[in-house]
Formats: structure tokens, C-alpha cells, sequence
């Protein structure tokens, strides 16, 4: 009886024999290859690439900005770009000193309270010579006859949100209403700085009138705009009416009254006789920039009292 086989109810599985292999006989080749070995840079069969790895401290488009031809190229744009802000500077510079827009906003406070004053009541005021320093115009905050742009640019900004309260209370209120009211504003007043620039070129008047003044003084109406649209909402068409006509007469004093220093002779300015066609084609044009001032208040604001 065969112990070893009958012990503990187990059966003796048969020892499997490995064949052994020489020491110095290869490997049996694999199906695939391992190149879990292989070291970074080096290629299968023992060849190493070294990759192209770009110097410390490069950048990508280096190499291609290092090229003489490609710093001439950059050379020659920048070039082109400085000449051509240079020329659209010095032209645009010829119809708007967009250099000098900061004197025009140049206010504060107590400007703004006492010009606001006189667009309403001029009649009172008598040195409407503008100071100046050392052949310079001081700045409105410190001259009240200075032109400025922040009232007209203000009060063309409230006119349209009044505009848009009047509309309102009328129920006629609606986007694009109130859209078609701010762009014929605005259009209106483009259209009348065109008109005067064109009468002076006509006229050969020689002044120091540059086409923000003339924008600054055209945009004052909008304060007599404001309040006769006010007096209507308060106090019904005749409040409107009576504001109205006392804002168009106060624009047109100031009108004159600052007008004829820039456009008139210096004879005109200290009140004597004015001889001449030349003078009085001047005089004409200054009473006719004043009085086309009531015109445009009431044909902007009539339609919004009811």
C-alpha cells in the first residue's frame, strides 16, 4: 500500500520537470518587444536621438524673431504705424484739438453754478473778456466767460432723460422715440457748427474761434431748453411758453455779448461806430448765430408740452 499517496485522503499530483536551458543560450524571443527599458532620447536597437530642446530662458518664435529679415519687417511696421497716427493726429487735430479737450473740462463746482447764472441771467453781467495768462486762456474754473464743453455735454444728456419724462407722462414713451429725439438733437447741432464754420469762411473772418468754441457755445441753448421743458411739465403750455421766452432772450444777450468779442474789430469790442461792408457782414453774422439759437430751442421742444 502506497502511503504517500493515501495520506489524509489526498492524492499525490505527479512533480512537473522544467527543462532547463543553458546559461548562455538567448532568450526566446518575445511576441512584442519591450521598450519599457529604453531610456528617454534613445531608440530601439541602441541608437540615442537627443531631442531638439530649445536654451534656457527661450521662448517659441525666437528663433524665427531672431531672423534679420523678421526684425526689419517689425521695423518697418512700426515705422508705418507712428507715421500713420502721427497723420490722422495732425489732421483730425486741424477740425478738433482733441490735445486741448482737457482745458474745455476744466471746471468745478462753483463754475458750473455761476455760468449756469449767467446762460440764464446775462443782463447783469458786465466784463465778458476772457482772462488770459501769459498769451494762454485760463481755465474755465477760474474765468466765467471761458467756454467750456461740460455744461453743453451735460445738458444735452439731461435734455434727452427730460425729453424722455415728458414723453412719458404724455404715454407716447418709447425707445426708439427717444432715440430719434437725442439723434436729431444731435444732428441739428452738428448741422448748425457746419452753418457757422462755412459763414466764417465765407465772410474771411480772422479769429481765434476754434470749432470746440463754437460747439461749446451752441450747446449752452440745451440749458434754456431744460427749463422751459420743466416749466411745461410744472406748470402746463403757458409755463412752457413763459420760460421758453425768457431763456431764448437770456441766449441770445450771452450770444451777443460774447460773440462780438471773438468776431467784430476791436473797435466793435469797445463800442464805437462800426464802419465798413467787412465789419458789418461780421455784425450780420454774430446776430444771426443769436438768433438762430431761439429757433432751434423751440423745434426741439415744442412736440414734448401738451
Amino acid at each position: 500500500m502506497d502511503y504517500s499517496a493515501t495520506h489524509s485522503g489526498f492524492r499525490q499530483q505527479p512533480a512537473m520537470r522544467l527543462r532547463s536551458l543553458p546559461a548562455d543560450a538567448p532568450d526566446p524571443s518575445p511576441l512584442f518587444e519591450d521598450t519599457s527599458r529604453v531610456r528617454p532620447g534613445a531608440q530601439p536597437g541602441g541608437y540615442s536621438a537627443q531631442p531638439a530642446v530649445p536654451p534656457a530662458g527661450a521662448y517659441p518664435g525666437q528663433t524665427i524673431l531672431s531672423d534679420p529679415m523678421s526684425n526689419l519687417a517689425m521695423a518697418y511696421g512700426s515705422s508705418l504705424a507712428s507715421q500713420g497716427k502721427e497723420m490722422v493726429d495732425k489732421n483730425l487735430d486741424r477740425f478738433i484739438p482733441i490735445s486741448k479737450l482737457k482745458y474745455y473740462f476744466a471746471v468745478d463746482t462753483v463754475y458750473v453754478g455761476k455760468k449756469l447764472g449767467l446762460l440764464v441771467f446775462p443782463y447783469l453781467h458786465e466784463n465778458w473778456e476772457v482772462s488770459y495768462q501769459q498769451d494762454t486762456p485760463v481755465a474755465p474754473r477760474f474765468d466765467i466767460n471761458a467756454p467750456d464743453l461740460y455744461i453743453p455735454f451735460m445738458g444735452f444728456i439731461t435734455y434727452v432723460l427730460v425729453a424722455g419724462l415728458a414723453l412719458g407722462t404724455q404715454n407716447r414713451f418709447s425707445p426708439e422715440l427717444l432715440g430719434v429725439q437725442a439723434s436729431s438733437a444731435f444732428v441739428w447741432l452738428i448741422m448748425e457748427v457746419l452753418a457757422v464754420l462755412l459763414s466764417l469762411y465765407l465772410v474771411t473772418v480772422n479769429t481765434d474761434l476754434t470749432t470746440v468754441d463754437l460747439l461749446a457755445f451752441s450747446g449752452y441753448k440745451y440749458v434754456g431748453m431744460i427749463v422751459g421743458v420743466i416749466g411745461g411739465l410744472l406748470f402746463g403750455r403757458l409755463g412752457y411758453h413763459l420760460s421758453l421766452l425768457w431763456c431764448c432772450a437770456a441766449i441770445v444777450v450771452f450770444m451777443i455779448r460774447t460773440l462780438r468779442l471773438k468776431l467784430l474789430s476791436e473797435a466793435a469790442a469797445e463800442g464805437r461806430l462800426v464802419r465798413g461792408a467787412r465789419n458789418q457782414l461780421r455784425m450780420y453774422l454774430t446776430m444771426s448765430i443769436a438768433a438762430a439759437q431761439p429757433l432751434f430751442m423751440y423745434w426741439l421742444t415744442y412736440h414734448l408740452v401738451r
